[in-house]
């Protein structure tokens, strides 16, 4: 048995260590031709002692250059969509970022792995995607292992709790001080954002892509949400990208680093959106972050 679990090990991180040379294989083997946005560079983040970033949350995001950005989905993978995203991000030879949900993963394996196959970036977002802030801390931070468990068993093919790339994201932005101190204690990194699509709201695809790049104009800059599960979202990507490339916008791929990430502070009058909007709608008042 100690044998099995050896060479199952070995096995995992043989696989994760590919993986994780996608991004790098994938830009360097494909010909993306003068039309395409393309991917302008890799960004290593580190985690170590934990990471908050994302302006709708934390008062710091990534260290971005003006017109630059990261791609991010939530919630995914969902067969019929997550699939024909890809194919929008390859032809463009843009790299992005998955929040993967566990169940989603476990129920379409061969799908979360070619995300990770196509050169683009894992990260987990629980289980069952509840609002960890509303629940007991023991079983939010169950439905968090969970969910790294699932991911892991569907795209590594190792079932452990350990992930393999330290970027999370909670379901709704709902965080606590108490799980975002535990994320920190294992160096796993939680990942906000700059502005959303707002994706979530039924609206035809133009819509949709008006407004995201009316809120980018207005930013400059950022970790951009989406959802992968949504048909608009994924209709829309095409023309989104294509109006990246037109205004100037260079693609930003994160990936896994080593020691602490550089970050941008932010603004002078900062405030959290994501706290008053929950507060707003569940009447809960939100401590301050620092």
């Amino acid at each position: 048995m100690g044998e099995m679990r050896m060479l199952n090990a070995v096995r995992g991180a043989l696989i994760a260590a590919a993986v994780m040379l996608g991004p790098i294989r994938a830009m360097a083997g494909q010909d993306c031709g003068p039309d395409a946005l393309g991917t302008s560079r890799v960004l290593e983040v580190g985690t170590q002692g934990g990471l908050e970033v994302g302006l709708k949350s934390y008062p710091r995001s990534l260290a971005l250059a003006d017109h630059e950005v990261v791609l991010t989905f939530d919630d995914g993978p969902l067969p019929g969509l997550t699939g024909k995203l890809l194919d929008t991000l390859k032809a463009q030879c843009v790299r992005a970022t998955f929040f993967m949900v566990g169940r989603m993963a476990k129920a379409a394996p061969a799908l979360a792995k070619r995300v990770a196959e196509e050169g683009h970036t894992i990260g987990y977002h629980t289980y069952s995607h509840p609002l960890l802030g509303m629940i007991l801390e023991a079983r939010a931070r169950d439905d968090i292992d969970r969910g790294i468990r699932a991911v892991n068993e569907a795209v590594y093919g190792t079932s452990t709790a350990q992930p393999h790339t330290l970027f999370f994201r909670y379901p709704g932005f709902d965080d606590s001080p108490a799980l975002n101190a535990w994320l920190a204690s294992r160096n796993i990194g939680v990942f906000g954002t700059d502005l959303w699509a707002g994706d979530w709201w039924p609206m035809t695809p133009q819509a949709e892509a008006q407004m995201t790049l009316a809120r980018l104009e207005r930013e400059k800059r950022g970790i951009i949400l989406f959802h992968d599960i949504r048909a608009q979202t994924v209709s829309m990507m095409p023309e989104f990208l294509r109006e990246l490339k037109a205004r100037g916008y260079k693609v930003v791929h994160i990936v896994p680093g080593s020691g602490h990430a550089e970050t941008r502070a932010a603004g002078p009058g900062w405030s959290s959106e994501t706290a008053r909007v929950i507060a707003g709608i569940f009447g809960r008042n939100r401590a301050k972050r620092d």
